[in-house]
């Protein structure tokens, strides 16, 4: 299939690897795309170099991407791809708010909670925001991967099946397929905790463990993420899917993966604050987890691994001793009802 030209005016909030990936995916369909950092620094050396030679070295981005600081220029488009941290979803949305138009619509493509609330991205946009319609995107997807054009899948979902719909055909081509789908909070949860397995996964590497432990954690580990997802209301079907079991797969096992890959280094005995400071990009596994951790507890939700993960972050447990406590857990059966294991 060739890419659909739909003309449509596009920003992406956001230039870091991820944002920069879909800003080329966009004007690679023809789209009208705005590119926004946070300095004019670093836009001026997008535009000087095209090339994001921090966050995406040695891609050379598209002539007709276009690139800005004014965050009131950004968000007068059609259509706002939100791309930031975490951390600077609520700060960023709450400065937009004045220049977005009723109806835009705005998707969340950034993979994490909000640390303070431990609510979905989207949520805080849409308080923030309400005059904007919400959709949220996720899968395994690579920013290194989409940048190059390789065959990639994702999924969008929205409460309004038109608007999933529409954002499918922009962002459709021939090494970008995009599902559609309705449950916001199932693909949310999805995309935000992989990074927390993916965190525990580095550190089972790390710590010279070998691909049944990895296994079991990535299997257990969708397991506490449906638990989460559904006691929040998410649909099981979700975690089966691209933004469930997909975007798991990818995190944990791939060198790109920077939740990966700061695990990998604490379970080689680098404190957590050193191993963050390492990977030298946001390690976004390194906040849900202790946002995952909360909900758990709030929600009344079994979830061992991520406990074990939060003790080893911020309460200085020694990973082996965390492992052995999970090897050593009470005996359970594996298949009851529901997910609630």
């Amino acid at each position: 299939m060739g890419c659909i030209n739909m003309g449509e005016k596009i920003s992406v909030i956001g230039s870091g690897s991820w944002g920069t990936a879909i800003a080329s995916l966009l004007c690679k369909n023809g789209h009208d795309v705005t590119l926004w950092s946070y300095t004019k620094e670093q836009t001026d050396e997008l535009i000087k170099y095209r090339e994001n030679k921090k966050y995406l070295p040695k891609t050379l981005l598209p002539l007709n991407m276009a690139f800005t600081s004014d965050l009131s220029e950004a968000a007068e488009n059609e259509i706002i791809f939100m791309v930031t941290p975490s951390s600077a979803v609520k700060e960023t949305a709450e400065k937009m708010a004045p220049f977005v138009k009723e109806g835009t619509i705005i998707v969340n493509a950034s993979k994490g909670l909000e640390e303070k609330t431990q609510k979905r991205l989207s949520e805080v946009i849409k308080e923030t925001i309400p005059k904007a319609r919400l959709a949220v995107m996720s899968g395994p997807s690579h920013a290194e991967e989409v940048a190059l054009f390789l065959p990639t899948t994702n999924v969008v979902a929205s409460e309004d099946i038109e608007i999933s719909r529409r954002l499918q055909n922009i962002l459709m081509n021939d090494t970008f397929r995009v599902y559609t789908g309705t449950d916001m909070v199932g693909v949310e949860i999805g995309g935000a905790l992989k990074n927390v397995i993916a965190l525990a996964a580095g550190i089972s590497d790390g710590l010279g463990f070998g691909d049944n432990t990895k296994a079991a954690l990535m299997t257990r580990g969708m397991q506490e993420i449906s638990r989460l997802g559904i006691a929040l209301g998410a649909e099981p079907e979700t975690f089966f899917g691209l933004s469930g079991i997909g975007d798991l797969i990818v995190t944990c096992t791939s060198m790109h993966s920077r939740n990966r890959r700061a695990g990998i280094l604490i379970g080689k005995g680098y404190t957590p604050s050193e191993a963050v400071k390492e990977i030298e990009m946001v390690v976004e596994g390194f906040y849900t987890t202790k946002s995952a951790y909360i909900l758990a507890k709030r929600a009344g939700v079994d979830m061992p691994i991520v406990t074990e993960a939060y003790k080893i972050l911020f309460e200085d447990k020694p990973a082996k001793d965390a492992v052995l406590n999970l090897m050593c857990r009470d005996k359970k059966h594996e298949s009851e009802k529901n997910l609630l294991i």
